[in-house]
């Protein structure tokens, strides 16, 4: 694999502590700003919401633009929002720094999506974004439950300082391991956007938006229910999360190679399981055994859809990849704002600290059923799919 895909994983990385290294956090800052367990979400869903709307307008805005100057800038973006969010000193500032980080977090990934396809061979793309996405799961491993041992440790301001660090050297990295890329001669904004007339499109965002709504409608509230239903110590809550790390690890680079030999199917396959571990988790969340392997098995499953729908929305709109990979993107973050804010009203009407596993369950049901509907729609009328 080319070198410079291991400066988009490293992007990634930061990316996604940014994203998730908050949920370990949450019980603290609740605290600390005297709100509830659901406007804690907040800074998840807010961030998720962010996400989408920086995804579609900044992908626009840098549709153009050299792809490593592109890239170069919108790092700069998440040093500004973290740096913002260590200082922060009421809930609101600290919201704010989460919505700044979160406008580079779609362009990224989308622009990265398309420099890390194009940098190999046809048969090998979903692999390469796999490997991209990797930088997200492995901050999941590490970086998560690193972040939130620190910020458990030192002040959870901290956790934020060292995502600065990180955007810093990721910039570092995209000068020294990426190419200039120019962006495609023929790149034309409002035929990129006409992909939203072709069906599939949108039901590759619904599947974005519902397997994604899925696993982060369990895992925003997940040291709640840690803490709450399965008895361990919020000392244990980082190591904990190293089991759902390890899991999205495995589970993401399975679901690349999975997704390169049978899309539909693989897809398929991960979200009734997917299913099945949510709703398993809810009903055995008491066990601290059964809590740990089902964490693992969550993180496995929950991950392994990510490259497939990445690939699945630009195998339907194969000619328009920037606008079509930064929409998946948005999709993916409108499932963690809407899985999110599912859990939270749950908690908030009393259901209790599983409830927002069984939102996650309920979900990925639906998504199911979308992808086999989808399946039998999109093999009906194959015309519809260029290149």
């Amino acid at each position: 694999m080319p070198t410079g895909l291991f400066a988009l994983a490293l992007g990634a990385f930061g990316i996604g502590l940014t994203e998730f290294g908050i949920v370990g956090l949450l019980p603290q800052i609740a605290a600390e700003f005297n709100v509830t367990e659901q406007v804690a979400g907040y800074l998840v869903s807010g961030y998720a919401i962010s996400v989408a709307i920086g995804a579609i307008l900044l992908t626009a805005v840098m549709i153009r633009m050299e792809r490593r100057l592109t890239l170069v800038l919108l790092s700069g973006l998440f040093i500004i929002g973290n740096l913002i969010s260590a200082l922060s000193t009421s809930y609101e500032t600290l919201l704010f720094g989460r919505i700044v980080a979160a406008l580079c977090h779609g362009a990224f990934f989308s622009i990265g999506a398309v420099v890390a396809s194009d940098m190999v061979a046809a048969d090998k793309k979903g692999a390469a974004i796999s490997l991209m996405f990797a930088g997200l799961t492995v901050s999941n491993i590490v970086g998560v439950p690193l972040g939130t041992f620190v910020g458990l440790q030192l002040g959870w301001r901290t956790t934020f300082w060292a995502l600065a660090i990180i955007g810093f050297i990721t910039i570092v990295g995209i000068r020294t391991l990426i190419p200039l890329m120019p962006a495609h001669r023929d790149t034309n904004l409002g035929r990129e956007f006409a992909v939203f007339n072709r069906p599939q499109v949108w039901v590759s965002a619904l599947l974005s938006v519902l397997s994604f709504g899925g696993v982060i409608g369990g895992f925003t509230y997940i040291a709640f229910t840690l803490t709450q239903v399965s008895g361990f110590t919020a000392q244990m809550v980082p190591w904990l999360l190293v089991l759902f790390g390890v899991g999205t690890f495995v589970g993401n680079i399975y679901g690349g190679k999975a997704a390169d030999k049978s899309l539909n199917k693989s897809l398929g396959t991960i979200l009734l399981l997917l299913t099945l571990v949510m709703a398993a988790f809810a009903l055995f969340a008491q066990s601290q055994i059964m809590t740990v392997i089902l964490l693992l098995m969550m993180g496995t499953v929950g991950l392994a859809t990510a490259p497939g729908l990445q690939l699945r929305m630009m195998k339907y709109a194969s000619d328009a990849p920037t606008v079509a990979s930064g929409t998946n993107i948005a999709a993916f973050n409108i499932g963690n704002a809407l899985g999110a804010w599912l859990g939270g009203m749950a908690l908030d009407k009393g259901y209790g600290f599983v409830s927002p596993l069984w939102v996650g369950a309920l979900l990925s049901l639906i998504a199911l059923m979308v992808v086999i509907l989808g399946s039998v729609n999109g093999s009906l009328k194959t015309s519809q799919v260029k290149g």
